[in-house]
């Protein structure tokens, strides 16, 4: 009944309708949408770094000659391909003090867009006279093999493939390995970061590649969102409940709206109602507008951070609160009128949009490849119970599998992360097998469910905020910051600090 948009991160990117199974929201993986414009954080931020590397005083822009395959020897594994980082050396202390270097661990996407978001980074360079590295994920961004051509790269399975968080992480670490060789940094302590999926690679790489990092902070990584793991409701069920905080009314206007939106879509007259009450550029399917409501509550979950935002559109501080309000505004009205105002929050807070064109398959973000990692091995499950504001629906892998044999004749794994990367008995496995990993969860993330709540020993140490959304921690810093959220990152910073401390001390033994 409902539209489901992408299987994709936390990315969660990019509209994909199922033309073999019903559409569900256990088909609704999301990270961010496809139909968000380009607003980054730092274009307000530019003037705070003094570096004169690159145009825009962020970061220089290098390419280096990664590896197709790490883990095979065929002929076709020797291929070669140019994958971007990003790099800024303004506060760097220099190879001769081993000062450190900070990596972020690319997400599914432009590494443009994650560095020009992630402020903690170039904030705390200073305090720590760090070199930054942005390092963009294979398949994303210009970082795409078989001569940088993305048709052929995504043309089968034969060349996607090659794309998964396993070779991702190889990437990373033969990168990383080569340019403190370049830079004479051998000794130079790497410390990883990383959000949403970027935040499990960031996780991921410190279990696998503790002799190149230190240490990670890996901000709102569902690491345990896997089959087996956590139920397939807790997605939903955050999302519903933040919406219930802010009003009763307000989710149940949302709740009781699904029937009333199918009912209308049944008949011309009612199509014309919705196109009408929802500014819509032209008449589509029930369908169609109910993927686009999805998409609004569910982002704006994931982003209902405590000071405006421009990460996928521009937002106001606590948007839920926002979208309650413009509900309560419109209480003499139709539930349709009520449904377009808080809608309006998310996709037109600027006030620009005349209508909206919700068959907007544009991909600004460089996004697309999610969908094959959702189709391989990201299984990340999502269903909706009845007491939830969405329409129930169970989750099924075998619509999954369908799915992903009808566009890629392919079936998924759905348990190879956790054979990869473990998380069965997470606590008691890591306890014994790790160190040094920060899990940062908000609360009102829809993706917390799946992170690691309860710190698991010393140096595995979960942070959780109850009013926090997603990877909140990574952003730039402002005066309008709660106090809990200053706190958090200055414990995090402490705990960082305290990793590059013992790594000195421990160079000189």
């Amino acid at each position: 009944m409902i539209l489901a948009t992408l299987f994709s991160p936390l990315s969660l990117l990019l509209l994909l309708f199922f033309s073999i199974s019903t559409l569900s929201f256990s088909h609704f993986v999301p990270t961010f949408p496809s139909s968000s414009k380009f607003h980054p954080e730092l274009t307000t931020q530019l003037s705070r770094s003094s570096s004169s590397s690159s145009s825009n005083g962020l970061y220089e822009t290098k390419f280096f000659t990664q590896t197709l395959d790490h883990f095979d020897y065929t002929p076709q594994s020797n291929h070669k391909f140019q994958q971007r980082y990003l790099f800024n050396d303004t506060h760097w202390g220099g190879a001769n003090n081993n000062a450190p270097i900070f990596v972020y661990t690319g997400n599914e996407g432009n590494i443009e867009w994650f560095t020009q978001n992630t402020g903690f980074m170039f904030e705390n360079a200073p305090r720590f006279q760090a070199l930054l590295v942005f390092i963009e994920h294979r398949f994303y961004g210009k970082s795409v093999p078989f001569g940088g051509n993305r048709e052929v790269a995504y043309a089968n399975t034969s060349t996607l493939g090659y794309l998964s968080s396993t070779q991702a992480l190889a990437d990373y670490a033969t990168l990383i390995i080569d340019l403190k060789k370049n830079i004479s940094a051998i000794d130079s302590p790497v410390v990883v970061f990383g959000g949403s999926y970027g935040g499990m690679l960031a996780a991921w790489f410190r279990m696998k590649y503790p002799h190149v990092t230190i240490g990670a902070l890996a901000s709102s990584a569902p690491i345990l969102h896997f089959p087996g793991l956590v139920s397939p409701y807790v997605f939903s069920d955050t999302i519903a409940n933040d919406f219930r905080s802010e009003g009763e009314n307000c989710y149940n206007v949302i709740k009781s709206s699904w029937k009333q939106i199918e009912d209308a879509g049944k008949t011309d007259k009612g199509l014309k109602l919705l196109q009408k009450s929802f500014r819509l550029c032209k008449n589509y399917s029930s369908d169609f507008l109910e993927g686009w409501l999805q998409s609004a509550w569910t982002y704006t979950a994931m982003t209902d951070y405590p000071t405006p935002s421009n990460f996928m559109n521009p937002l106001p501080a606590y948007p839920i609160r926002k979208m309650c309000e413009a509900i309560e505004k419109e209480k003499k009205r139709s539930a349709f009128e009520k449904l377009y105002a808080a809608a309006n929050i998310y996709y037109n807070y600027s006030g620009s949009a005349t209508c909206f064109d919700l068959d907007d398959h544009s991909d600004p973000h460089d996004l697309g490849g999610w969908q094959w990692q959702a189709c391989s091995e990201m299984i990340m499950p999502l269903g909706v119970r009845k007491e939830s504001m969405f329409p129930e629906s169970e989750w099924s892998y075998k619509s999954r599998s369908d799915s992903c044999q009808f566009y890629y004749n392919t079936t998924p794994r759905p348990h190879w992360i956790t054979t990869e990367f473990g998380g069965y008995h997470i606590h008691q496995v890591l306890k014994r097998s790790a160190s040094n990993i920060i899990f940062f969860n908000g609360l009102r993330d829809p993706w917390s469910g799946g992170g690691v709540l309860k710190s698991i020993s010393k140096t595995l140490v979960a942070i959780v905020a109850k009013e926090g959304a997603h990877h909140v921690d990574l952003r730039y810093s402002t005066k309008e910051d709660p106090k809990w959220l200053t706190h958090v990152r200055e414990k995090e910073i402490k705990i960082i600090a305290s990793w590059i401390k013992r790594y000195y001390r421990d160079l000189q033994l």
